[in-house]
């Protein structure tokens, strides 16, 4: 982790202490502008109880993003040499982390603050505090954070309720204006090229598929081929040609893959030629589908944690599909399934065999691997349905690809073995 030329990594957990070359000599200390920069960078790393080690004291801006970085991981390491048994902490009062929220804003980059603040929610426990109007304006908002206010949304006290929507509503209309463009834009081209005609006009012509589909009438003489048949993109009519279906884990883990997901479909539903649907599930299965023109209605429809029943969420969209050749099933899910096992890879099974594009993510979001049930992948693989992870940037090639009924661009297919 980095912070703005003024500050370091402010974890130091995840640092070492300087070895023989990096620390001062006590018999002929270090000077001169480098020198100092890197022991003042060691010492915001290291913490106040490691000082005597570093000999650098601070002052002015560089102290205050110390006390900021103290407060949250500590001061070096509890009952180390010269150190004590200092410990992290905000105070249990609001006014305290406020204030601290706004510190940490002044002197550390967004990216940087964000991740303070989670660790603030995991390390000191800090949820309770987020059902407050006051700290929630104080916050910076992110995908993580608006997962956190959706599992405290049934405790939320109604004069919290507003300001937590407007919260959750600035991080996914951000997400939309990034998303939004690009999603379509693919699945528009795709659409129109699932559409294929054999008399196309020459501004239609599919040159990639002719040129294979023709290759055998290539002449060596003349270094070309012969285009006999011509292969061509039809021009995708205003009427509906796929549907969508969005099957998503509300679980506690899956957070930020559920507001991914709220996004996305927000967006499909806005594309005439779709027809989308969305169904969340824990033990229970809802359909969101008559929300999806809002995503924060979507968001504030969920409700994260709890059980998980795969098999009762997909029988439920199989009651939903009515042209499985034209259907595309996208489900969301770490796979830790409570359900019974057996029955749900039947169901995925019968629904590939009529014709449904099956789409298995164990994860929608940009954090790193996931956890998830490696048998129950392994398995779904067996069915031909490989599960992977997907970027938000991924989505859209996806589901361009199950349009279009080619190969999953799968991004590391070490993931589903």
């Amino acid at each position: 982790m980095t912070t703005d030329t003024a500050g370091t990594a402010p974890h130091p957990a995840h640092s070492s202490p300087p070895g023989p070359a990096d620390r001062p000599a006590r018999s002929r200390p270090r000077s001169g502008p480098v020198n100092d920069e890197r022991l003042r960078r060691w010492r915001l790393v290291l913490g106040g109880d490691s000082a005597e080690s570093t000999g650098c004291a601070l002052t002015g801006r560089d102290a205050a993003m110390d006390g900021a970085l103290t407060a949250l991981y500590g001061g070096g390491r509890p009952g180390g040499p010269g150190g004590s048994n200092r410990s992290a902490g905000l105070g249990a009062s609001a006014p305290s982390v406020a204030r601290w929220l706004g510190d940490i804003r002044t002197y550390f980059p967004s990216s940087v603050v964000q991740v303070m603040q989670r660790d603030a929610i995991d390390r000191l426990g800090l949820s309770a505090l987020l059902l407050e109007p006051e700290m929630l304006e104080a916050v910076e908002a992110d995908v993580h954070l608006v997962g956190t206010l959706l599992s405290l949304n049934k405790a939320m006290p109604e004069t919290t309720k507003e300001t937590a929507r407007a919260v959750v509503r600035k991080v996914v209309d951000d997400l939309e204006k990034r998303l939004a463009t690009r999603t379509r834009a693919t699945l528009t081209g795709a659409l129109d090229r699932s559409a294929r005609i054999d008399r196309p006009r020459h501004h239609d012509i599919d040159w990639g598929r002719t040129i294979r589909a023709n290759l055998k009438n290539y002449l060596p003489e003349y270094g070309t081929v012969v285009p006999e048949r011509l292969i061509g993109y039809g021009r995708a009519a205003q009427s509906v040609k796929k549907d969508v279906i969005l099957c998503i884990d509300q679980s506690g883990s899956m957070a930020a893959s559920v507001v991914y997901a709220s996004v996305f479909g927000a967006v499909l539903a806005s594309m005439r030629t779709l027809q989308t649907r969305l169904v969340v599930f824990d033990t229970a299965v809802v359909d969101l589908t008559d929300q999806l023109d809002d995503p924060v209605d979507v968001l504030f429809g969920t409700q994260l944690g709890g059980g998980t029943d795969i098999n009762r969420a997909l029988a439920y969209c199989q009651s939903k599909i009515s042209r499985p050749a034209d259907t595309v099933v996208v489900l969301i899910s770490d796979l830790y399934e409570g359900g019974i096992r057996d029955e749900m890879l039947k169901r995925v099974a019968a629904m590939k065999a009529s014709g449904v594009q099956f789409v298995t993510l164990l994860a929608l979001s940009d954090e790193g691997a996931p956890a998830y049930d490696r048998d129950h992948a392994a398995a779904l693989g067996a069915l031909g349905a490989p599960a992977f992870a997907c970027t938000p940037d991924l989505f859209p090639e996806v589901m361009a690809a199950a349009i279009e009924k080619r190969p999953l661009p799968i991004p590391d297919k070490e993931t589903h073995r």
